[in-house]
């Protein structure tokens, strides 16, 4: 269209004609293409941006925003454009398509526009319309999706994370935050975005999907934004809320299932087992140890795992669960944590504790039951045999000596069980019940054993069945009461001076069926009896002779010798 100073004297002139002449041709619309939705039509004072190709009847060119590539801007219904098409667009709707045909008096009359529009001139534009806006627009927003869990809402001083398609009025995109494959991270009434987007987000929730109609004085105005955002265009953003925080935040705790016994809360210092599954806030998954049918393992309060989780794991009881909400600045901040976990996201943990020790921890013995008489207890090199169920502290069963049909024996300080299990069964009664807390150290350690994880603490439950009474390392027999002073005499039981095994034996299990003596327990009484002859047969002929036993007394054996015979 030609220059604007001619529209306020065609004005003039058409009124003063149509005031002398009579009636007038008024404009022929054809509304060859009407949007189904039409939610805004423009009316006087609206703004508008539109596209169009100016011809003459004849179907020939004269003028086209297109063949320019920029639309139309102006105010309706002020005189800033001609008569014929201020009027013909009037009531349109974004993106319809109208062919408007203007006589002369309501396009350049008897003058013309210049070389372009001879005086005369019936024009005709094919027009479709773009924006439409009014000063006394505000933000539009719309809610396309909420959840039904909205804890918090968006708030001025927030930082966001949000994903958006942003178009033009009329559909054109300029931008998508998808198409990068990464949300937009901003402060919220920082300024660091236009107003209108500001205010759109406000009220949002984490997970909510928002269309929000931005005019463009509260957009990019004017100047518009590159090539992608024109001069006065209003901006269309369908928004979907990720996650927000504010960094005042702290770490929050909720959904706690503590477990009725809880005896101690983890310390700092303390080494903890636990699974977790990690999502954000809209609930997407990012890792979980259940996946890995693994554990995590580490210690409390002393930076080996990320702010939030370290504050967070302190406190907890064995068997606990919570869920714990940590802002980035607690969790893997403004870089992120490689391709899993993006910059400044938020993160939720639902965590359930295995387990927890720490590596100055004894052996926790808790008596659930003692028989009112208990004249014999268990101690080192006893041999017992004993009950047991082993689990995790979760209650997963490890092993039971149920499973077998004898009970599990041992002999105390001999290296065949754990030490935690060795120390919790001596000074018990028979019949006795106990059960027992092992720290890993004392337990099966960092490595483990078959069926047993790594850094477990172990939960026995015990029963005491039958003690034999053993002998220190080293013996195969000892004395109960003093040794006979004359010991070759006593062995030589038909006084023959010499004693063959046959002899040794049977003054042996005198010995110890008179309760005189005791042999190793667990071990064939036989085979016991035969290593401690040979012992003494330091000739090897089969038999023992009272010089033999009188060198082994010279050989500084003699406390040995009786102590063991």
């Amino acid at each position: 269209m030609e220059a604007r100073f001619v529209l306020s004297f065609l004005c003039m002139t058409l009124i003063y004609v149509e005031s002398n002449t009579g009636p007038l041709e008024d404009v022929i619309l054809d509304k060859y293409s009407v949007p189904s939705i039409c939610p805004r039509k423009v009316e006087p004072g609206d703004y508008v941006r539109y596209h169009y190709n100016g011809t003459f009847t004849d179907g020939k060119k004269f003028d086209s925003s297109h063949d320019r590539g920029a639309p139309f801007s102006g105010q309706v219904g002020h005189g800033r454009l001609i008569t014929g098409v201020d009027r013909g667009i009037q009531a349109m709707c974004v993106n319809e398509r109208r062919k408007i045909t203007v006589p002369p008096h309501l396009a350049y009359g008897s003058q013309g526009a210049g070389d372009v529009v001879p005086p005369d001139t019936t024009l005709v534009f094919d027009v479709v319309m773009l924006d439409i806006w009014n000063k006394g627009d505000k933000v539009q927003t719309r809610t396309l999706h909420k959840p039904k869990d909205c804890k918090r809402t968006v708030q001025s001083s927030d930082f966001l994370r949000y994903h958006y398609n942003g178009t033009l009025l009329d559909g054109t995109p300029f931008d998508s935050s998808y198409n990068r494959k990464q949300t937009y991270n901003t402060y919220v009434g920082e300024g660091w975005l236009i107003k209108g987007m500001e205010e759109g987000l406000l009220g949002m929730c984490v997970g909510e999907t928002r269309n929000v109609i931005i005019p463009p004085f509260l957009g990019y105005g004017a100047e518009g934004y590159g090539t992608e955002i024109p001069s006065q265009a209003s901006l269309m953003f369908d928004v979907l809320l990720v996650d927000l925080h504010n960094p005042k935040d702290d770490i929050s705790i909720e959904n706690q299932v503590v477990p009725e016994s809880c005896s101690r809360k983890s310390v700092v210092g303390d080494y903890i087992r636990y699974h977790y599954n990690g999502t954000f806030l809209d609930g997407t998954s990012f890792d979980s140890s259940y996946q890995r049918n693994s554990t995590y393992n580490t210690y409390i309060g002393m930076g080996y795992v990320i702010a939030g989780m370290d504050k967070a794991l302190q406190g907890v009881c064995m068997g606990e669960q919570r869920r714990i909400t940590m802002p980035p600045h607690m969790g893997y901040g403004e870089s992120g944590a490689g391709k899993d976990i993006p910059g400044s996201a938020v993160l939720v943990f639902d965590i359930h504790v295995i387990d927890f020790h720490n590596p100055k921890d004894l052996v926790d013995i808790q008596i659930t039951h003692k028989p009112e008489e208990c004249n014999l207890t268990s101690s080192g090199d006893d041999l017992i045999h004993y009950h047991y169920n082993c689990s995790l502290m979760d209650g997963t069963l490890l092993f039971s000596s149920m499973d077998y049909e004898n009970p599990q024996e041992a002999v105390l300080g001999a290296d065949k069980v754990i030490d935690g299990l060795d120390e919790g069964l001596r000074g018990m009664c028979v019949g006795e019940k106990r059960v027992l807390i092992i720290p890993p150290h004392l337990g099966h350690g960092e490595n483990g054993a078959s069926g047993v994880p790594g850094s477990a603490v172990l939960h026995f439950e015990l029963e005491l069945v039958e003690i034999q009474k053993g002998v220190p390392e080293g013996y195969l027999f000892v004395w109960m009461e003093e040794s006979p002073k004359e010991l070759f005499q006593a062995l030589d039981m038909n006084k023959d001076k010499e004693v063959p095994l046959e002899e040794f034996s049977e003054f042996i299990k005198i010995q110890v069926a008179e309760g005189n003596g005791r042999l190793r327990p667990g071990q064939d009484p036989d085979a016991i009896i035969k290593d401690m002859f040979k012992n003494q047969d330091r000739n090897k002929d089969g038999k023992i002779t009272v010089e033999e036993l009188k060198l082994k007394v010279d050989e500084d054996a003699e406390k040995a010798l009786h102590e063991e015979l």
